[in-house]
């Protein structure tokens, strides 16, 4: 749909049962979606928007982070001219994996006219399922209580009804930061449920000492986007 310089699109996956393909933080293994929109017309920039992931055992142990049977990729694109016809046209490199991975290269293209149109069912849905942004201890439904750090370790203290099914995904500032996925810890305090994550996986050179960290938190349809410093 178009609405002055700024437009919504979407990219669309499709997967077989069985197979996945991952998030923009893949987790213990796997490798993100790379895009390339250079060859667009009239396109000033884009911006991915990323439905909440879900986690998967990875077949070797470890955790991976991403998608099964069918996910959209929201697009927020501005024109460099909002009064011309656009062309965006992605050269998409990604993976998909059942037991082996199968890297992918695909081309799209999608015209925008100068009139408004409807926008379609999945592309709504996939917005729906984009993390909101939140701070800690807003009250949502399911929200970060503190973070706290001890040592090399990261707990965060989580508050939920008890029926939800919680995940909670930790990025660094840059992507070469690779982050273990933060686990479940048994003995939380009371009213709380806690994670725990170490500090592991840091770029060479890095420091932890008030990184930037973007932890989102997913339970049943809701997810937030929480943007911290650790201490």
């Amino acid at each position: 749909s178009r609405s002055g310089a700024v437009l919504l699109g979407g990219i669309a996956f499709q997967l077989q049962d069985g197979w996945k393909t991952y998030w923009r933080t893949p987790g213990d293994s796997g490798v993100p979606p790379r895009f390339d929109f250079s060859k667009s017309d009239n396109v000033d920039a884009v911006t991915v928007m990323w439905p909440a992931p879900r986690q998967f055992d990875d077949g070797a142990g470890g955790t991976s982070l991403g998608y099964k049977h069918q996910v959209v990729l929201p697009l927020r694109i501005v024109a460099k001219n909002p009064d011309k016809p656009l062309v965006l046209r992605a050269d998409i490199s990604y993976a998909v994996c059942e037991k082996l991975c199968v890297p992918v290269e695909a081309k799209a293209e999608l015209a925008f006219a100068s009139v408004a149109s409807t926008e379609d069912a999945a592309l709504s849905e996939a917005l729906n399922a984009v993390p909101k942004p939140a701070n800690i201890g807003d009250p949502i439904p399911v929200t970060i209580r503190d973070v706290k750090r001890d040592g090399n370790n990261v707990l965060v203290d989580v508050t939920a009804p008890e029926s939800k099914d919680l995940s909670l995904f930790v990025e660094g500032p840059t992507p070469d930061w690779a982050l273990p996925v933060p686990k479940l810890v048994e003995h939380a305090p009371p009213g709380v449920k806690r994670f725990a994550f170490e500090l592991d996986g840091l770029p060479p050179g890095a420091k932890a000492d008030g990184a930037a960290l973007k932890l989102t938190l997913v339970g049943g349809d809701k997810s937030y986007e929480f943007n911290i410093n650790l201490n």
